[in-house]
Formats: structure tokens, sequence, C-alpha cells
């Protein structure tokens, strides 16, 4: 489907709208943050590594809405300090290029990608000024898509933000699947799982269990996962939908995700 400039339309859920409404207001909040890197020498970043189209309707609607590489862009322009670089990636080269002309329709300058995340996160730090500070939107369709490699990657900027989609709704729905024992696609997303979280427990205890696993993983890599992950559940059932999970080593980055993230009264989830 394409939107009335020409360019491919994203489809999304109702849900995304929330997801978004975070990024916005972490970018909004940090604000003061990158204009002491702006102001310096080693600028402010926008890494957006499943940027899709930038523009996305909502499904069963006429409803149509920005996409994440758009939110943050716009946020941080309209704020006053906008990101010196902005780099996105993706796996389909149309959507890269839709979502970086759309980002250029609208002022800006996109750096582009195309390939799996956890190639094109290497790419992307052998890029960037060491001295800059850099912000990470990691928002994948399923847990396979995120490996932990793509963290260990951007964890070798040493200012790093990252705002990270964990979905529930995939953990639950394909549980028996990801932990049968020929299957590694949990181990892609939380190396060394098998050994730390016990199977004979009740479902809802291993995803709780396999999320802080994963959570604490990040400490071996210098970072710190805020102290709650914001849990969003549909409204019509209430059903788990995704967690989001910002992972800093600064304890003021972490301190913002507490202001801005429970934007609409959701459950939270402990780390």
């Amino acid at each position: 489907m394409l939107d009335e400039d020409g360019l491919l339309l994203d489809e999304v859920d109702s849900w995304a709208k929330a997801k978004h409404e975070r990024l916005r207001k972490y970018v909004d909040i940090s604000r003061a943050v990158r204009r002491k890197f702006l102001q310096g020498r080693g600028g402010a970043t926008y890494i957006d590594l499943f940027c899709g189209s930038g523009r996305a309707f909502i499904r069963d609607t006429d409803e149509t809405i920005d996409g994440s590489p758009l939110v943050a862009f716009k946020c941080a322009r309209d704020g006053g300090e906008p990101f010196s670089e902005i780099h996105i990636a993706d796996l389909e080269q149309e959507r890269v290029a839709a979502a970086a002309k759309r980002i250029a329709d609208a002022g800006g300058k996109a750096v582009t990608y195309v390939g799996k995340a956890e190639h094109v996160a290497s790419q992307i730090v052998g890029r960037l000024n060491p001295h800059g500070f850099h912000f990470a939107f990691l928002d994948p369709y399923n847990l396979d898509a995120l490996p932990f490699a793509v963290v260990e990657a951007l964890s070798h900027l040493k200012c790093i933000d990252m705002l990270i989609h964990v979905s529930a709704q995939d953990l639950q729905r394909n549980l028996n699947a990801y932990t049968k024992p020929e299957d590694n696609r949990l181990e892609r997303f939380a190396p060394g799982w098998r050994w730390h979280v016990g199977l004979d427990q009740s479902q809802q205890r291993i995803r709780a269990a396999l999320l802080s696993y994963w959570a604490g993983k990040f400490e071996t890599l210098g970072l710190s996962p805020a102290r709650q992950a914001e849990l969003v559940s549909g409204q019509e059932r209430n059903q788990r939908l995704y967690w989001l999970v910002l992972v800093s080593r600064e304890k003021l980055a972490r301190d913002f995700w507490e202001k801005i993230r429970n934007v609409s009264g959701q459950r939270e989830l402990p780390l």
C-alpha cells in the first residue's frame, strides 16, 4: 500500500502509537543532553535498525501515522536540538529508501543501511564519533530479530542509550516452540539462557525468568536497564503486547525513563 506521497506504507496495530509516544517523550526529555554534545565535538546520533518505511497505517482503520524514524527526527527538530546524524536500517531496500526520502522531505538527512540488525549494527558503530551521544531505538518484529549480538555491538559506544521493544506477545505465543531443545531462537536473543532458566515451572514464571536473565546480561557489558520495564497491553482484551526497556550506562537516562515511561497507566515489570 502506498501513501499520498507515493511511498510505501507499513501496516501496524493501534498500540504502535503508545510505543511511539514513549519514544517521542524520551527524545524530548533528553534534549539537554543532546545540546551538550552538539555544542562539543561529539554530536548526537539517532540509530534505528528496524526503521520501516517511515509511515504506517493503523490496521482496520483509515488512520496513518509517522513511523519511529520520523517520530524521533521531528521531535528532536521541533525541540530545537536536532540529531547531528541519523542512521537507519531495515531488511528491505524499498522501506529504507522510503524512510530516508521522508526524513529528507522533513528537512533532515539519513545514512542508510540494508540488512539484518546484527550485521548492520557493527557497520554503524564503526562510522560513529566515539565522543558523541548516541540513542538507539530497537523495534524488532519478534525476539529472533534482536539477537544479543546487536546489543553487544552497540555497547562499544561509550555514551549510548537504548530503548528496546521486547515482544511479550511473541514470547507468549511461541514459548513452547522456543524452548524445544532443537530451537536456537532464544539462544540468539539471550545466550546461555538454558543454564539459568528452569523449564519445570509455569509458563508465566519461565517468561519472567527469561526476561530477568536477558536484562542481567547487560551488566556484563557495563550497561544497566532501568528498574522498570514498561508492559503495554491491548485495550480491548488486555492481552500482553510488549515490554519497553531503557538501557544506559548513565543514571540520568534511567531517571528520565522513570519520569516519562508510564504515559497511559499501563502495568510494569520489575527487572
